[in-house]
This record gives structure tokens, sequence and C-alpha cells, in this order.
């Protein structure tokens, strides 16, 4: 055996190594209905009836060049995978804008961070304009046909209940909004004030053959006096709000427009009631037409029930191009008139909830929902589906099989609960619905939870999934809960179980029948429990975090509860933003889900004091942590929002870990020591995983010591050689010191450092 001095002698041979890589996991799509993730907009080259590009709302822009048979992800190495708005240039389609943040206002409507160009039809990309739009979204984004270097856009706050939740406090979330315009070609932007009050514009139109006159929906989504739509005549130096001939007088909420393409003085207009603080109310006001630019307006036939009590999430409104008597307007449904909207008929899709309507160059109608991309032929008479890609977007929750590596549970936004159980991309739904927290019994299996949206819509499966029964039985529908509440099975006895609302429920005849153990552990409102964790050594120790900023320990198993943190701010939807060390039960790893706030902490004595971990991290919304404990120093992972960073010296500095998986918010982080492996859920770009080591653990006998020298020194004179003796290992990941994602001579110091320890 060589000494720890030796190892230098190696500085003077070549070493290579390749980085390890992430494999996408699906689903891409969901096999049985082939859906995959929202879609926020879409946009068809004028000329090629085989080319479109579609956001994903929170999966990047997506390109296909085969009419929708196969995509392409564009946007995957960008900022932000958070899309609201498309555009192409008029004149040179190769042009493509894409607005990101999502102007839908849901909670997981994230924010954007500026406006993306390329031009060359989606290869590369130039990030333009954060300073003026970041922390803010998109909702439309139209050019000038005559002079296309002019383009204007409609600017919302992040959506949320509370009010911009989903903006995770970015600190341009309270920006200018509005109407703004680029001179330049999108590189520099000015608000459009005059007579435009500075509220959010949830749509904007132009009119194709006199482009210097639009129009701009003010729809601020819990109502004001100054919503409606404004004109102008003159590219946007002035505004004038419509305000008679027949347009209703009431407060309005969100509002979505277009103009007719063959017949501009046409405009057709979807109006929406305020949504009340927690999001209802925002049921289907009307819709409107005018046939002179505004001066007057009819009001169409009624449309009841559109929107459901969610208009601030759905609202679209298209004309076919050549026709202006051919109208859709899309909410929960899509409905058409062929009448000038005198009378509709519902022509959906195969999923609900539209977003974004869109013509290609034959004609042909494309919808955008939930559920992806769907084409017609017939004006909505039939529909197919082009969703080969995987934009799902995860909820927190994924379960992992104990025997079937490739097995995966998972709920998704609107796509419901899915299995992955073979190799490949293709998942299949066994429960509808916004599918949220599952659980698979480590010692049976067969015996699975998963869950929808809203409290005690819990289901068991004694199958593996191929039925399953209602069961919250006992846990009150009353209970205020986070969209998506999470339950737990105990690790060390699968008879008991906690559920989470506002308070802790328990269940000790594995799930038939649940009793409520705790109080409320929030400071009350409409705040529930975000998170639930218990620390496999001691199931009796219990952590909790609420939407309201509170974290609880409980150490007689849920009954009652310490209130150990306040103030630690987050994402009110259901999260894992809590780690439990795997043998020191009161050992904790907290995740900070916005900006300005600690994103990594950890207490070693139950959440009495706590240190931060941040280190470098950049100033970006952190989801959820997991922590590899096995070597010297435990290795964290922190899935961000912008993708996933590791730390492997306690926090002191972070990486991204990896190549190839996209800049999307990772929401789940589940590590399977026994598999060598990580694997991270996002929100809209689905399921991933990774290779993972024990830091110097060169030889693979799950240790660090003076065993592992030699084949540090193989590694890095002779990695060819090394691969052959230890076909099990990754040099890259073992013998990665400094957390660059190679083993390099840049590692050896902190080998040795390592061995000293």
């Amino acid at each position: 055996m060589k000494p720890l001095s030796s190892i230098l002698a190696v500085l003077s041979l070549a070493a290579s190594a390749l980085a390890v890589e992430w494999q996408e996991l699906g689903p891409a799509p969901i096999t049985n209905g082939t859906y995959t993730g929202r879609v926020s907009a879409i946009v068809c080259h004028p000329m090629n009836a085989n080319l479109y590009y579609a956001a994903g709302a929170d999966g990047g822009v997506w390109r296909t060049t085969d009419g929708g048979t196969s995509w392409t992800p564009l946007t995957d190495d960008m900022p932000t995978t958070a899309m609201g708005a498309l555009a192409l240039d008029p004149t040179n389609p190769n042009i493509v804008y894409a607005g990101t943040g999502e102007a839908n206002f849901a909670n997981h409507s994230r924010c954007g961070l500026g406006v993306f160009k390329s031009t060359d039809g989606g290869e590369t990309w130039e990030q333009l304009a954060e300073d003026t739009f970041g922390g803010r979204c998109f909702s439309k984004i139209v050019i000038n046909p005559q002079n296309t270097l002019t383009i204007y856009a409609s600017i919302t706050r992040a959506g949320g209940f509370p009010e911009m939740a989903a903006a995770k406090g970015h600190p341009g979330a309270t920006g200018p909004v509005g109407v703004f315009r680029s001179l330049d070609g999108g590189v520099t932007w000015s608000q459009l004030t005059n007579g435009l009050p500075n509220l959010s514009a949830t749509d904007l139109a132009i009119d194709p053959v006199s482009p210097t006159t639009l129009y701009a929906a003010i729809g601020h989504i819990f109502g004001d006096s100054a919503n409606g739509i404004y004109k102008t005549t003159n590219g946007g130096e002035s505004w004038t709000k419509l305000t008679g001939g027949g347009f209703p007088t009431a407060t309005l909420g969100r509002i979505s427009l277009a103009v007719a393409p063959s017949q501009p003085s046409r405009i057709y207009t979807l109006l929406t009631n305020p949504a009340s603080a927690t999001g209802g109310n925002a049921s289907t006001y009307g819709a409107y037409r005018s046939d002179n630019g505004g001066t007057s307006w009819t009001a169409l036939g009624s449309l009841s029930g559109l929107q459901s009590t969610y208009g601030w999430f759905l609202s679209v409104v298209s004309v076919q191009p050549s026709n202006a008597n051919t109208v859709f307007v899309g909410g929960l449904d899509l409905y058409r008139s062929t009448n000038s909207g005198v009378n509709w008929s519902n022509v959906a899709p195969p999923h609900v909830d539209q977003h974004a309507v869109a013509w290609d160059a034959l004609g042909r109608l494309l919808a955008g929902h939930d559920g992806g991309v769907t084409r017609s032929a017939n004006l909505g008479n039939s529909w197919t589906s082009h969703n080969n890609f995987g934009a799902i977007q995860f909820y927190a929750g994924l379960s992992t099989h104990p025997t079937n590596a490739e097995y995966l549970l998972g709920g998704t936004q609107d796509n419901g609960t899915n299995i992955r159980s073979t190799a490949g991309l293709g998942w299949t739904q066994v429960l509808g619905g916004d599918g949220g927290w599952t659980q698979i019994d480590q010692a049976n299996p067969l015996r699975l939870f998963v869950e929808y949206q809203g409290t005690g819509n819990l289901y068991l499966s004694t199958n593996g999934g191929g039925s399953f029964n209602y069961s919250g039985s006992g846990i009150s529908s009353g209970d205020r809960n986070c969209f998506l509440p999470p339950y737990l099975i105990d690790p060390t006895n699968s008879t008991r179980m906690l559920y989470a609302t506002h308070r802790i429920y328990r269940s000790t005849n594995s799930g038939s029948s649940w009793t409520a153990i705790s109080g409320d552990l929030t400071g009350g409102g409409a705040a529930a429990i975000r998170s639930l964790a218990l620390a496999p050594s001691d199931p009796n120790t219990v952590y909790v975090t609420t939407n309201d900023g509170r974290v609880q320990r409980s150490i007689n198993g849920g009954s009652t509860f310490t209130l150990v943190k306040t103030g630690h701010p987050g994402w009110p939807r259901v999260t894992r933003e809590l780690f439990v060390h795997p043998t020191l039960p009161l050992t904790v790893y907290l995740a900070g889900a916005g900006f300005g706030q600690t994103k990594v902490q950890r207490s070693t004595d139950g959440g009495v004091t706590w240190e931060a971990l941040d280190g470098d991290l950049p100033d970006v919304p952190v989801n959820t942590v997991a922590v590899d404990v096995r070597g010297k120093l435990p290795v964290i992972y922190a899935g961000a929002d912008d993708g996933l960073y590791y730390s492997i010296n306690d926090g002191l500095t972070w990486h991204r870990y990896g190549f190839g998986l996209p800049n999307a918010a990772v929401v789940d982080l589940r590590i399977e020591p026994s598999r060598q492996r990580l694997v991270a859920t996002t929100q809209g770009r689905g399921a991933w995983r990774i290779a993972i080591a024990i830091p110097g653990d060169m030889n693979g006998d799950g240790l660090v010591d003076f065993g592992d020298i030699n084949p540090f020194v193989m590694a890095l004179a002779n990695p060819d050689v090394y691969a052959q003796q230890y076909p099990q290992m990754d040099a890259d990941l073992s013998g990665d010191m400094n957390g660059d994602g190679v083993l390099d001579f840049g590692d050896i110091n902190g080998f040795v450092a390592l061995l000293s320890s």
C-alpha cells in the first residue's frame, strides 16, 4: 500500500473521466390517455404545417417538426422552465420569443425571469430583460407585422392564494405590470402607462391590418374598478378604456380577448367574475362581441359553468383565421360558436382545463391544456393527441418499490397518480384528479396508498394498483388542508400510519380507519400542515411544517407537539422540505422554498437550534432536501427551482449534480443507498434518476479508509484499468472531492483531508 504522499506522484499523469449523467424516467406520456403536463401557449409556423412550438407551463419550450409525432426540448439549459407566452416573428419565423412566467395565477404558476429570444428556430437562446420582468409573468406577446422590431407584451403578477404565492418572494414580484413595448426586438422595454393602470394585463391583441391599434385586457383576478378592455390607436402611446355601448359596468376579474384576423373590427371577449381570497367565486361572467372596434358590444349566448369557480386559471379566446363568425372560448372545456357567439357547442378536447388555442398552416385547430397538446382537423368535432414529450408536473410524495427498481408511484398536477412499473418513459394512471402524496408498504409492496386533492380523499390498493378502495374513514372532510395532504407509513410497523390536515390523524389498522390525535398545529385561519416526516430510527419522533411558517416536533408519535421554529415561509402546497437523519432522530434538515430566505438548515437537537448550510448556494428557492449519510461527511442534495445542487462539505460550497437534468423545479428527492441512486421529480419535466456514491470510497466496501488509496491513484493515473478492476464503481462519483462532478487532480487535497479526518 502506498503512503498518502505517494498520491502526489500521479500529478504528472493524465486523468480522464466522464461526469455522471441523469436518466429521464417520464411520464412521456401517460399511456392510458396519452397525456403530458400543462401547456400554457402554442405557436405555429405560418407556412410549415408540421412545425409547432409548445410552452410547458413549467416544462420549457418544445418544438415539433413532424406535426406533433415527436418533440424536442429547447430550453432545458435556460435559467427557468416556467413559460407563459410564445410568439414568432411574422416576417422571419425563425425568430422565436418565449415570455417566461406562467400567467395562469395558480400556486404552481411560477414567476419568470424575462424573455428568451432565439434567432435560429429554437436551437440557441438569449435571455433578455430579466431586470425588467423578473418575478412576474407573460400572458401574451404580439409583434407588429409591419415593423417586427416593435413588440408588445402583457405582464401579470405571479399567481397563487395567498396572492403571489407562486412568486415565492422574488424581489421583482411587485414590480410594474400591464402592457410593455420594445422597439428593438426585445432587448429593452418600456411600460405603457398613458391611460393604462398598473394592474395585471391578462391578454393582448393587435390589429393585423392596422397594427398601431391594439386591445389590452386588464384583468386583476381579485377584481378592480379599473379592470376592463383598453384600446390604443397610436401604437401604445395612449390608451382609452372601452366603457360604453353595452359593455358591462360590473367589477370584473380575469379577461381574455381576441381580434378576428379576417375582420379586425370584430373583437370577442370572455369575462370572469372576481376571485375570492381563497380562489373561489371566479365563475364566468359572460362573453361579448364588438363589431366596430369596441365602440359597442353585444352579449353572447350563455356559457354558464364554462370556468367552474376558477376562471382565474381557465380563460382563452380564439377566432378562426379565415372566418370571423367561428370563435372558440376555453375554460374547463372548449366551446365553439359558428354564428358569432349566438349559440355554443361543447367541443372539448380529451383533457380538461384549456389554456391555449392556435391554428396551424393548414387551418387545423390546436388546443393546449392540462394534458398537453391536441389537434383537430374539423373544428373540434374530433381530436388527436400529440403528447410524446415529458412536461409532467409532479407534486411531492413520490414512492419507490422495495424490490423492483423500475417501479415508481407519484402524483401529478391534474393528471392523477401514475405508476411506472417497467423501464421506459410510459406510466399508467391509476387514480384521476390532482394526484398527491403516495406511499408503498415496503414490507408488502402490493399494498399502496394514493390520493387526490382535498381532505380525506385517500385510497388503498392491496393488489399493486390494480384496484382501489376508499381509505379515509374517520378523517373529517372539513379539516383544512394543503390541497394534497401528506401521510406516512411507519417504517417499523406498517399497520401504523399518520395523516396531516391542520392536525395529525393516526391509523393503527393499516389505514382502514383514522382518529385525530393532535390539536391544531397551525396558527388558525386557512393554514394547514404542508410537510410531515418520521424519524426512521424512532417513529415516535415526528416533525411537521405548516404553511403559516411553523415547525413542530413530537416525541410521542404525534399526539402532542413542541413548537420549535416560526417564521419559516415557503410554498403553501404540500412539500417534502423535511429530512430526518436515518439513525439520529434529533438531526433534521429543512429546505427553504423562497427567495431571500435560508435555503438549507440543519438542527441536531430536534429543532431547538438551527444552523444555515447555504454556503454559496444561489438565491433560488429550495423545495426539498435529502441527505446521504453513509460517508464520513453527509452528502446534501437540494432540489431547487432551477435543478439539483449538492454539497460534500457540510454546505460550505455547492455544485450542480451530474449533467442532463433540465433546469426545472425539483420538488421531491428519494435517496436509495442500496441501489446507489437518487430519484428526483420535477414540476414540469417529469421524473429523473442518477447514480450516487460515498465520496472517497474508491473500492466499494462502504468505508473510506487506507484501502481506498491505491484505487484512487489508479483512477487518476489509469482510469481504464480502474474501470476494469472495479466495474461496479464510478470513479467520478466516488473520487469527486471538490464537487465539480469529475475525478481529477483538484480532488487530491480533499481526498487526503478526508482520510486524515
